[in-house]
């Protein structure tokens, strides 16, 4: 079964683990999922069974958008309530003062990622190597945030409403919130709203069409040549311009890539 849809993971759950339950749901064997949740954090997973797994790569889901509340005073070494330490006592803040810290991040920004994260060292995984108390050194990573918006503040908790570009770690810029006010702080609670075009609406069908980002060509020769796999000449396409494109086909569709050396299949005879 082909089939893409966006799910709500619910909070204490790995996104692996809900995986497995929405395989058990639907009675499916080969599933997939993009953009990993953290297990305290909730919210919009895009999910694909059978073939629309291997479209993850192709898809509008960038900007993202997340709603977090930070918990001032609040110390973690995963910048979160999943390994919480405790707390210590920290004055309140204006509104103001929270403005003007949020309006300051806006645009790129470079920091370390959390060492209870996925990231990859020497083959291994940054939290399965903090869990065993090894060392973890991590280098630094730049994220664009586009947005972020003041939601409310009950001290010591700030929350907020975050638009980034893929791959932004909340839990680090929730801890580099906390520094400007000189003090620790985690997220306590983490909901993402939505991966681009993609949010929750109970988990209806998507038309994988719609949710490419690549742009649609028109291959002019014989398409049987592309039904059978052969080799594809550049000259034969409508858009000769070096780029990802999407062919649609009966029932089916491919995506191609041009190249000044050659046209490649990155995908073909996907069935609808």
């Amino acid at each position: 079964m082909n089939r893409i849809f966006v799910v709500q993971k619910p909070v204490f759950i790995s996104s692996n683990g809900y995986l497995r339950k929405i395989k058990r749901k639907y009675k499916v064997k080969k599933a997939g999922f993009s953009g990993t949740l953290d297990p305290f954090a909730k919210g919009t997973l895009i999910v694909a069974f059978g073939q629309y797994t291997k479209l993850f790569r192709f898809l509008k889901k960038t900007r993202k958008t997340y709603q977090a509340t930070l918990w001032l005073g609040a110390k973690s070494d995963s910048l979160d309530i999943e390994n919480f330490e405790g707390t210590v006592e920290v004055p309140k803040i204006s509104e103001n003062e929270i403005l003007e810290v949020l309006n300051s991040l806006v645009g790129k920004i470079t920091y370390i990622p959390p060492k209870y994260s996925a990231k990859s060292i020497n083959g291994e995984r940054a939290y399965k190597l903090a869990r065993e108390g090894k060392e973890v050194n991590l280098q630094s990573v730049t994220s664009e945030i586009f947005s972020i918006k003041f939601l409310n503040y009950s001290h010591p908790f700030i929350s907020f409403e975050i638009e980034v570009s893929e791959g932004g770690y909340i839990r680090s810029f929730g801890e580099i919130i906390a520094k400007q006010f000189g003090v620790t702080g985690v997220l306590s609670s983490l909901n993402r709203v939505s991966e681009g075009e993609f949010k929750f609406e109970n988990e209806k069908d998507l038309n994988p069409l719609e949710s490419l980002r690549v742009e649609e060509n028109f291959y002019l020769a014989d398409i049987e040549n592309i039904f059978l796999g052969r080799k594809l000449k550049r000259e034969d396409f409508q858009n000769q311009e070096i780029g990802e494109y999407l062919i649609k086909l009966e029932k089916m569709f491919s995506i191609i890539k041009i190249t000044d050396e050659k046209v490649s299949y990155l995908l073909n005879r996907v069935e609808l």
